[in-house]
């Protein structure tokens, strides 16, 4: 989900240094996160430690709605209105550790973050709304109802997880790892031979990843699908190259900690940009998003764009000369 932390905004150097270049995923980030981290002990909340009541109830629903998306909410679930995720993707296929493992794109500090202001939508948006976008975009199927149980469990279980958090603070771990730019276009064919080395065993030569049981049965995946049809679409914070890249060398191949990445710099971007490269749900309509083109990420593949940069360099880099004309023209603008 995917988010994710990450958000919709201009990617700036500015904001690299300040919280990492993960904070233009749009995968669940807000303006809050530009501001400097907070540099803390990352939180560890319990849900066993919380007294028993309905509040307890309700935040471990959430936490089995993250991590079991599929069993609850999936497209193979048994009653046809529950069936609200388009693909058998969880939560924590994109936040990892239950949502709450560093620099693994986590929900702590989220729910003090908004709302907050969002360039795809150039509006301020809520929580809920958030959330929302994860359903349709990431999880690649509809909104929940807002009043609803799942609602409630989710808003539950990111605020628990954000215990102790400052409201509106950045937290020193959201997001993804910084990621230094490459002074080329990133290669999805020299991707496809770092994929095959470091990524294949776990999601498949194919991409389609590893099934916890058989395709119906609503278990979703132990590794999940990179590409293809029961994965992310095309719309998902996921499927831009910054995103997927910085991400990627933060967390992967699993087990990697964001302090001693596995894979070098250039490989991240690479392999990040051969599975971009791959076909995937379309989601329709992506032309209304970043209404406030100017505001419109570097990474976001799809057209049209404040600038004259192709698609292409768009999609892949190398995005330096795309963030320098911007910068050109807004100190013009000053």
């Amino acid at each position: 989900m995917v988010p994710p932390s990450p958000g919709e905004h201009l990617v700036t150097t500015k904001l690299r240094k300040l919280a990492g270049i993960a904070l233009a995923l749009g995968v669940f980030g807000s303006a809050a996160s530009a501001q400097a981290p907070v540099p803390a002990a990352w939180p560890e909340p319990k849900v066993e430690t919380l007294p028993s009541g309905a509040f307890k109830e309700m935040v471990t629903y959430g936490r089995r709605l993250f991590n079991e998306t599929y069993s609850i909410i999936g497209p193979e679930v048994a009653d046809a209105k529950m069936r609200y995720s388009g693909n058998n993707l969880s939560c924590q296929s994109c936040h990892l550790g239950s949502g709450a493992q560093r620099f693994a794109l986590p929900m702590v500090g989220v729910y003090g973050a908004f709302p907050t202001y969002m360039a795809r939508e150039d509006e301020v948006r809520t929580l809920e709304e958030r959330i929302q976008g994860c359903m349709e975009r990431s999880m690649n199927g509809r909104e929940l109802p807002l009043g609803g149980k799942e609602m409630k469990a989710y808003l539950a279980y990111i605020q628990f997880v954000s215990t102790g958090v400052p409201v509106g603070r950045a937290t020193e771990g959201r997001g993804s790892p910084m990621l230094p730019m490459l002074d080329r276009a990133a290669d999805p064919k020299r991707g496809a031979d770092v994929y095959a080395s470091n990524c294949a065993v776990c999601h498949r030569a194919d991409g389609q990843g590893k099934r916890n049981g058989t395709a119906g049965d609503a278990k979703g995946y132990l590794y999940p699908p990179l590409w293809g049809p029961d994965s992310f679409n095309n719309g998902a914070g996921m499927h831009r190259l910054i995103a997927a890249a910085s991400f990627i060398r933060g967390n992967m191949p699993l087990g990697t900690r964001y302090d001693a990445p596995t894979l070098s710099v250039e490989d991240a971007w690479d392999v990040a940009a051969y599975i971009n490269s791959k076909e995937r749900p379309i989601r329709a309509n992506l032309e209304r998003d970043y209404p406030n083109r100017t505001r419109k990420p570097v990474d976001a593949p799809f057209a049209p764009f404040a600038d004259k940069f192709s698609v292409e360099q768009h999609k892949y880099g190398p995005f330096k000369p795309i963030l320098d004309a911007q910068k050109a023209v807004s100190a013009s603008s000053n």
